[in-house]
């Protein structure tokens, strides 16, 4: 069994089986991964932080390296939690702030409301709304080019 743990405001932790993907510790946790590509490294929704221990982990693959090279919050020590197994003993992450949404017509429901976090992109991670901002219908026209289909997005880049 290994431990994951979260440094947000303070620290949680969660224990999963070694070999699991960080991924699953995330959803141990219940964080709202989206999970747009399905587990295979294309899209930014279980983008994390690697704060203690990444040596614990298995290396970045080339799909994850690449999906980090486009990824706008990437960091030197980001990884995509669907793509890192644990390799067993600790870790620790911190997750991006943020919110992930799927297609403009997602927002449409929050037309009205202030958003607690940035409203991101599910591929580049791009901040698309900023914090603390009222989301109107010019906010979500403005946005209506935008796209959000994961399989184009990652078949450009090859």
């Amino acid at each position: 069994m290994t431990k994951v743990h979260f440094k947000q405001d303070s620290v949680e932790t969660v224990t999963v089986m070694t070999q699991a993907r960080l991924l699953d510790a995330l959803l141990a946790r219940e964080v709202p991964v989206k999970m747009f590509c399905g587990g295979k490294g294309l899209c930014a929704t279980c983008h994390c932080y690697v704060v203690k221990h990444p040596e614990n982990l298995t290396p970045i693959t080339n799909q994850e390296a690449l999906t980090l090279s486009i990824l706008t919050g990437a960091k030197p020590n980001s990884r995509l939690a669907c793509q890192a197994q644990l390799l067993g003993g600790d870790v620790e992450v911190e997750l991006p702030k943020g919110l992930y949404i799927e297609s403009v017509s997602e927002l449409e429901s929050l037309v009205g409301k202030r958003t607690d976090v940035p409203i991101l992109h599910p591929v580049s991670g791009d901040v698309l709304i900023l914090e603390g901002k009222i989301i109107t219908r010019t906010l979500i026209m403005q946005l209506a080019d935008v796209n959000f289909d994961i399989s184009s997005v990652n078949s450009s880049k090859a």
